[in-house]
């Protein structure tokens, strides 16, 4: 449990102080049988009530000391709990933060919700158990033991009995329990990537009425987490009775071997067999606890996987920091995904000049969006290389790269707040006429001046209360307010009419802007005035010129013509 031990240093302090009250409270517990046997052997056996007075008022400030300890172990447990997990949740958003898509991807986004989430629950309960009931069994534990062979001395062989058979037992709990532990957590990592599938294209689902087919993925997800847990369940089950009925045989047996003990020792009997409750409770105690830790095992390897993920991408120890101005050079590309061994780019080489507009299209699956992401490096080049301005992408500080890009992607992603706020994820520190420039470039002032509230109007989680084409047009004006020196436009008009999608991309024509445009589009007739087009197939280039030059060269592209625009004279 090295995880814990790492961030339980960082609060040692209140963890002794627990340590302290959990020591106090336990020793509590260790007094009361021993007065008991005192007022019963001394006090009724003589008659003697300020015996039994005195004892009973002992035992009483005895049992306040208890409850105040239990109180104020329990506040500190609870605190450095709660601490302790803010901070693990804390570091590993921060790690996942720093994470390349690549490492993402790998890791996939419901299985990291699952560990920053249930993973760290499990910690939780486990330190907060640790601080509350760990440390203060086995005290009680042994503490019962030594008092049981001091009050009955003839009992210590049957106590050594019962402890190895109660170690062998939680050893057993132990060994069986952590590999099941991970099978579950692993199972509700797929329960979630189901949800979260659904609730991300709820949409599509209630539009082809696929209500049912959600239900029952759902529905069989949920029964393989509940299966793996009933596993779980049913092996812990026979540990916790077994070592029940150990104790108690050694109670039985402690009767037993005292039933020729004089009536002048009943007290001691007593108090024998209440220590032995106590063992029975305080081993009861430890076995829960290993269950917890069982658990909490399992999730610290996974937590752990998240915090030590180092980014794929590796950064350059001497970055540099150009002043970019959009040339980009890509040579021999290939790139493959780490899940695959099949290409999606397959030795691509353009060159493309400072302000540029370059048209991208080609068909489904062609490998547009992936050529995009590989110039803001989302992900690097399995072999080849890009350069920006004659500097490898790999050797330019990351900031400096992103700064000097903005990307419109084709979902357009919206964040909950204001519409003012979602426009200044481009640019922070933007003022009142670069906003209003950046609206009305992307012609989202038809929509966002006939709002009540303008630009202060409140969006909703993914910007559920604007259409598609809205959501597009704010996304558009995101990136535009930073005045990029790259602007990639992921079909990011696809849910735009015709008459406005060519205002938006005059607009951006007029600004003034230098900037090398990169335009993916599924429509040629978005494409087609761009200054050059990269026509592309299953990876590869089937064409890069003008409009005119694919038109004549370009078979691919003169399907894709053919098919949206029509004509039998494309090839001539």
């Amino acid at each position: 449990m090295k995880l814990v031990l790492k961030y339980l240093k960082n609060h040692i302090g209140i963890f002794l102080l627990s340590t302290l009250f959990l020591t106090l409270e336990a020793t509590a517990d260790l007094m009361q049988p021993t007065f008991m046997a005192l007022i019963v052997d001394n006090g009724i056996q003589n008659a003697d009530l300020g015996l039994i007075g005195k004892y009973g008022l002992i035992m009483l400030a005895i049992a306040a000391m208890g409850a105040l300890s239990a109180v104020m172990r329990n506040h500190f447990a609870s605190r450095t709990s709660q601490r302790i997990g803010k901070e693990i949740r804390h570091d590993m958003y921060s790690n996942v933060q720093s994470l390349s898509l690549e490492n993402i991807d790998r890791l996939s986004p419901s299985s990291i919700i699952t560990r920053i989430t249930n993973d760290v629950n499990q910690i939780q309960d486990f330190i907060n158990g640790l601080m509350r009931m760990m440390i203060k069994a086995p005290v009680t534990c042994i503490g019962a033991i030594i008092l049981i062979i001091i009050q009955t001395p003839r009992q210590a062989p049957i106590m050594a009995i019962i402890l190895v058979i109660v170690s062998i037992l939680i050893f057993a709990n132990m060994r069986v329990g952590y590999p099941l532990y991970g099978k579950v957590q692993e199972k509700l990592d797929r329960l979630n990537g189901v949800t979260r599938e659904f609730l991300s294209a709820v949409r599509v689902v209630k539009a082809f009425r696929a209500e049912d087919e959600e239900v029952d993925k759902f529905n069989s997800a949920s029964l393989e987490l509940a299966l793996s847990n009933t596993t779980v369940l049913r092996a812990m089950a026979i540990f916790t009775p077994l070592i029940n009925l150990t104790v108690n045989f050694g109670i039985v047996i402690l009767l037993w071997i005292s039933q020729g003990q004089s009536a002048g020792e009943i007290g001691r009997l007593m108090a024998s067999v209440n220590y032995m409750t106590q063992v029975l409770f305080a081993v009861t105690m430890i076995a829960n606890i290993i269950n917890i830790a069982v658990r909490a095992m399992a999730s610290s390897e996974r937590i752990n996987e998240v915090l030590t993920e180092t980014p794929a991408q590796k950064q350059p120890l001497n970055p540099l920091k150009p002043d970019i101005k959009g040339n980009i050079l890509l040579e021999k590309v290939v790139f493959s995904y780490h899940d695959s061994s099949e290409k999606t780019l397959n030795d691509i080489s353009i060159k493309i000049n400072a302000g540029e507009t370059i048209g991208i299209i080609g068909p489904t699956g062609s490998g547009k969006t992936t050529l995009v992401n590989l110039i803001p490096r989302f992900y690097d080049c399995t072999s080849g290389k890009i350069t920006i301005d004659g500097a490898d992408v790999n050797d330019i500080d990351e900031k400096v790269l992103r700064d000097s890009i903005a990307i419109v992607p084709q979902k357009a992603l919206l964040f909950s707040g204001t519409i003012e706020d979602n426009l200044r994820w481009g640019k922070e520190n933007a003022d009142s006429a670069e906003i209003r420039e950046a609206i009305e470039t992307a012609c989202a002032d038809e929509f966002v001046d006939k709002m009540d509230l303008g630009i202060n109007t409140v969006l909703g989680q993914g910007g559920v209360n604007l259409s598609g084409g809205q959501k597009q047009r704010l996304a558009l004006a995101r990136a535009l307010i930073r005045k990029p020196r790259i602007l990639i436009l992921d079909d990011c008009t696809s849910a735009l009419d015709a008459g406005t999608e060519a205002k938006v991309l005059a607009g951006i024509g007029n600004t003034g802007s230098s900037a090398t445009v990169l335009l993916i589009s599924q429509r040629i007739s978005t494409v087609m005035r761009a200054d050059k087009i990269l026509c592309l197939d299953n990876g590869n280039v089937q064409g890069y010129g003008s409009h005119d030059e694919l038109m004549r060269t370009c078979h691919t592209y003169q399907e894709i013509y053919k098919s949206q625009i029509g004509g039998d004279d494309y090839g001539k």
